[in-house]
């Protein structure tokens, strides 16, 4: 939780009680090789769950994380979630009996739990809280009162001074004292609750206003002190406080990686990532967390978001593709309101609807998850850049991405220490053959990714499907799972006449005969590369494009490329 970002305010609104059963937990299977987080900003449990049974476990991450689960103050904002009140299961992303389904169902999928924990401070104001308990500020009973608070009750207002920032308010909400035996207990008491629902880390909010010593010792209090611990610690040039002091603890999350992939998108050449990490001054690559963006700095302006476009996805191919720190894969909804709280409480009813943009569940993102899983361990091997926004690396022999951020196509002969075969490009969906020397010829449309791994030498389902050749024609068959509300028509265009020329008057309009599934066969030529996306239009004209990159696809030698597996992406 940025300092920036959180209203001392508070919105009261009606809240129930959660109902406390116990329940048993399911043991996850080890992550092994998989250190991806798909990070699900203010999702309901139940919502989180499905989507490790239907997104996250197929496509191999190792972790979900959760939005904070403690009972909080009420109202609709997203900051609500971090004024905790007490130490239930009770907000308003479910109870107790969810919160413990969802880690059972996602530990099934082979999914690890994270909690995003607040244990730094609590609330600002007074009032009830989602769970029905009543509080003021600086009292919350059966859990703290007045002395388990620090001495400091101003606002922290110098980022200079080491005791200003660990012992003053953050944002005017009630510091807790963790240099006390009694406060530690009931932190740890809290996360222990946790654990014995079977969570498997935590994030751990605002650590740099909590001393390393007391995180510590907060720690070695766990039922299982191996825990996996990520801690927020933001680096400020001059800070009395530095992220370094917390790498004894856990791991801990490099601010700097997000600006600097932001930096270089927009400022500077791609070329300039060659040492990215540790050669940019960045803590060890063991201790970092890394990220595109999270929830504060998408609303701060500070990293990329969304609404960056292609940038935002490419960045994403870049991080996942990299080996440097263990990725966070922000995926949260859309907001003009720096405020807003989730689209339907936290219900995601499906991806791409509502707001939801469902960033972990993009083709270009969720197939760079099995890439980096197949590369763990591998250096980067077979660099190439033309000075500026085209680049190439290799993972050893098991993997291999190129990225064009220039305005117009890269063709080029590619050098890779891959095996000799056939390949799928697990970004566009089209077969790519390596030959003896390692090395395959490819064209990449402007501000694309090509990506090949030994994990995914043939193209099958879901959009990355071969071609169809019992048409008898050559072209693209168009297969997009987009919902409408009455009125609305998706259409699809691109970079070839036949597809309207990227002209939204004269893009093609799908059949929604199978909705939510929009489909349309077009005849374009044997062995054109193409790329393409779509558009959504209203019955008064209004064009929305969908987010993202252009999406890119190659014409077979016979019969149709299948991009039937196509999600819009909102």
């Amino acid at each position: 939780m940025a300092r920036r970002f959180l209203s001392a305010a508070l919105a009261l609104t009606a809240g129930a009680a959660a109902l406390v059963v116990p329940a048993t937990s399911a043991q996850a299977a080890a992550p092994g090789t998989k250190d991806v987080t798909a990070v699900l900003f203010e999702w309901k449990f139940d919502s989180v769950a499905k989507a490790c049974t239907d997104s996250l476990g197929p496509a191999g991450y190792g972790y979900v994380q959760v939005s904070p689960p403690q009972e909080h103050i009420q109202g609709g904002q997203w900051w609500t979630s971090y004024q905790p009140v007490s130490y239930r299961i009770a907000g308003r992303l479910g109870d107790r009996t969810a919160f413990a389904d969802m880690v059972n169902t996602c530990h099934s999928a082979g999914v690890k739990v994270v909690a995003d924990s607040v244990i730094n401070h609590m609330s600002a104001g007074s009032g009830t809280g989602t769970g029905g308990s009543s509080y003021t500020k600086y009292n919350y009973p059966g859990l703290y009162s007045a002395p388990d608070m620090d001495d400091c009750t101003a606002q922290i207002s110098n980022y200079q001074d080491r005791y200003n920032v660990q012992h003053c308010e953050l944002v005017g909400l009630a510091d807790l004292d963790t240099g006390e035996e009694y406060v530690r207990g009931k932190i740890a008491g809290y996360l222990n609750d946790l654990l014995s629902l079977g969570v498997d880390g935590f994030r751990i909010d605002g650590a740099k206003h909590i001393p390393e010593d007391d995180l510590a010792n907060i720690k070695s209090r766990l039922s299982n002190p191996g825990a996996y611990w990520k801690q927020e610690a933001i680096y400020g040039a001059g800070e009395a406080v530095s992220p370094d002091e917390y790498a004894g603890t856990g791991d801990v999350q490099e601010f700097r990686y997000a600006r600097g992939l932001k930096q270089v998108f927009n400022n500077q050449n791609l070329a300039d990532l060659k040492n990215f990490g540790e050669g940019w001054g960045f803590m060890a690559s063991s201790k970092a967390a890394v990220f595109v963006d999270n929830h504060d700095t998408e609303r701060g302006g500070d990293t990329l978001s969304y609404k960056d476009g292609a940038k935002y996805t490419l960045a994403g191919v870049f991080m996942l593709a990299w080996p440097y720190g263990s990725p966070d894969v922000h995926s949260g909804y859309e907001w003009s309101d720096k405020d807003a709280g989730p689209p339907n409480g936290g219900t995601v009813n499906a991806c791409y609807s509502d707001g939801w943009k469902c960033q972990h569940a993009w083709r270009e993102i969720a197939s760079m998850v099995g890439f980096r899983n197949t590369a763990r361990g591998e250096t980067v091997t077979n660099w190439w850049d033309n000075g500026g926004d085209q680049i190439a690396f290799g993972r050893g022999a098991k993997a291999y991405v190129a990225i064009n951020h220039e305005s117009s196509s890269l063709t080029r002969t590619f050098q890779t220490s891959l095996p000799a075969g056939d390949y799928c490009d697990i970004q566009s969906g089209n077969g790519v053959t390596v030959n003896g020397s390692g090395q395959f010829t490819a064209t990449l449309g402007a501000d694309t990714a090509l990506a090949l791994q030994t994990g995914a030498r043939t193209c099958s389902g879901g959009g990355t499907g071969p071609a169809d050749p019992g048409t008898g024609t050559s072209g693209a068959s168009f297969g997009v799972n987009a919902t409408t509300q009455p009125g609305q028509n998706i259409y699809v265009t691109g970079s070839q006449s036949a597809l309207g020329s990227w002209n939204p008057a004269t893009a093609l309009k799908l059949d929604p005969a199978a909705y939510p599934v929009w489909k349309l066969d077009v005849s374009l030529p044997a062995g054109t590369s193409f790329e393409y996306k779509y558009v959504r239009k209203d019955a008064s004209g209004n064009v929305t494009w969908e987010s993202g990159a252009n999406r890119t696809a190659t014409v077979p030698a016979s019969g149709k490329v299948a991009l039937t597996g196509d999600v819009w992406r909102g």
